[in-house]
């Protein structure tokens, strides 16, 4: 059997006050309570720049417009959100880009670590959720997305994604789901 791990993406504290559903960060807790309960690793990506963001190209019409000072390790918003933060023994990995893997050593993590299969959640959907899936069905992971354990600005996106563009190369299944499986 292959091993997995979730990755918990983007859950960060400026990034959830922008996710108007109440109940998210809550059903994230979830996922991440049943993993640790069932062994599964979890690991948490976030993104994150040096001061003075000298990584963000001013090309880059994401990443080149931030504020001063935005997910810097001097802003307190760029922290895991506390409903789901992790535990000392946890893996944090900061990336450059969209990509759960651009500009991180989450390949190297996961190789070293036997992980084959991912489980997906985060924000948003249209964004680090997408990049990453498809980032990881060419490097040949094997991949589940939580569809309640993302969250996209626009629901239609959402929709889109989980129900007609992730099934093509990952098993979409819901929280408690994915939680009764793993019991």
């Amino acid at each position: 059997m292959t091993k997995s791990a979730l990755l918990v993406m983007d859950v960060q504290q400026n990034i959830v006050g922008r996710v108007p559903d109440p109940d998210y960060v809550p059903r994230v807790a979830r996922a991440v309570a049943a993993a640790r309960r069932a062994g599964v690793p979890v690991m948490y990506v976030v993104v994150g720049f040096r001061a003075g963001h000298p990584e963000a190209n001013p090309a880059n019409k994401t990443f080149g417009a931030l504020p001063p000072g935005a997910f810097t390790p001097d802003d307190e918003g760029a922290a895991v959100h506390p409903g789901v933060a992790p535990e000392k023994d946890e893996v944090v990995v900061v990336k450059k880009r969209v990509s759960a893997f651009a500009g991180s050593d989450l390949e190297l993590l996961l190789r070293s670590g036997g992980i084959g299969h991912l489980v997906l959640a985060g924000i948003a959907t249209s964004g680090v959720v997408l990049s990453t899936v498809r980032q990881a069905a060419d490097l040949d992971f094997g991949l589940t997305v939580l569809s309640d354990g993302c969250a996209d600005a626009d629901p239609e996106n959402h929709r889109l994604l989980t129900e007609k563009i992730f099934p093509r190369q990952a098993e979409v299944t819901t929280i408690d789901d994915w939680a009764a499986s793993l019991a």
